[in-house]
């Protein structure tokens, strides 16, 4: 139930974020909401009660505040996709938008779905960059599916982190292959932004084109050390022709054995492991880029 010591948490929050130039910025914000979000069904019900407030900034304190009790209380998401659904009926603000439409990826509910593909095409390149980054975590369903379609749009948007993280939900989160995302990923592959371009390699990687491996080893090159998700995207492609580019690496490094392993053994199917991306766990985009998720150091 719901606590004092999480209200106060909450309280003191909602005060850093009406002082905060930027609150996505400020980690006192995310510092005392993760704590909130601990409590779980008090956190559930103190996030509900900001989201009927008349003030933006604590509707998106509100929707934040989901946001997390969703990813660490996978349990309350459908509680969560509840209130933000209904929030999403009347709310117009662009300081809230944003918010929204990520907690709403944090949720992994399919009733978020409508919403999203409604905030996909909002005039704010933000709120369409929050839709990006949440779109992935509801695409279930046919691989031609509206989410999969709104997704190919995005990785084509003006706004290039729009579509670099379009680029990564399409190819690297999601496993659907088809030839619409296989043109969308090849499109992404000569475009300006260097990580949406790194995006679309990795995602035609994972999908075992063989176009990609000479876009794949470019990357694996790079003298700054590889991204570790160039590193899966060669585990499962698995090429021969990838082996001395990954040459350099330390052996001990983030899925550097993997990928060895796998290229060394000529094409396999894809590991074990599942997803790699827990959906209910995705970083916010202004705070975590792809770029810097992880990275892996050559020798």
């Amino acid at each position: 139930m719901r606590t004092q010591a999480t209200a106060v948490l909450v309280q003191r929050a909602l005060a850093a974020a009406r002082q905060a130039t930027d609150p996505e910025e400020c980690e006192e914000i995310w510092t005392l909401l993760a704590q909130a979000a601990a409590d779980g069904p008090g956190s559930l019900l103190l996030g509900r009660d900001l989201l009927h407030l008349a003030d933006p900034a604590e509707r998106r304190t509100g929707c934040d505040l989901l946001r997390l009790t969703s990813e660490l209380h996978p349990a309350l998401q459908p509680d969560a996709a509840t209130e933000l659904v209904a929030l999403a009926a009347s709310e117009q603000d662009l300081r809230v938008l944003g918010p929204l439409a990520h907690a709403l990826g944090a949720t992994c509910d399919t009733r978020a779905l409508p919403v999203l593909l409604t905030l996909a095409g909002h005039r704010d390149a933000q709120v369409r960059l929050q839709v990006a980054v949440a779109l992935p975590t509801v695409a279930i369903g046919e691989p031609d599916g509206p989410a999969l379609h709104t997704l190919i749009r995005l990785t084509r948007d003006t706004d290039p982190e729009v579509r670099n993280w379009a680029t990564f939900g399409l190819g690297f989160q999601l496993e659907a292959d088809t030839p619409a995302i296989r043109a969308a990923l090849w499109d992404r592959t000569s475009d300006d932004n260097t990580e949406a371009r790194e995006e679309g390699i990795r995602g035609l990687a994972r999908r075992h084109d063989p176009g990609a491996v000479p876009l794949l080893a470019q990357l694996l090159d790079d003298p700054r050390g590889a991204h570790v998700h160039s590193l899966m995207a060669a585990a499962i492609l698995g090429s021969p022709e990838l082996l001395p580019h990954l040459e350099g690496y330390e052996p001990d490094g983030s899925w550097v054995a993997e990928a060895v392993t796998a290229c060394d053994r000529g094409p396999r199917g894809t590991p074990s492991r599942g997803h790699w991306c827990a959906r209910s766990t995705i970083a916010s985009p202004a705070r975590t880029p792809p770029c810097t998720r992880h990275a892996s150091t050559k020798a």
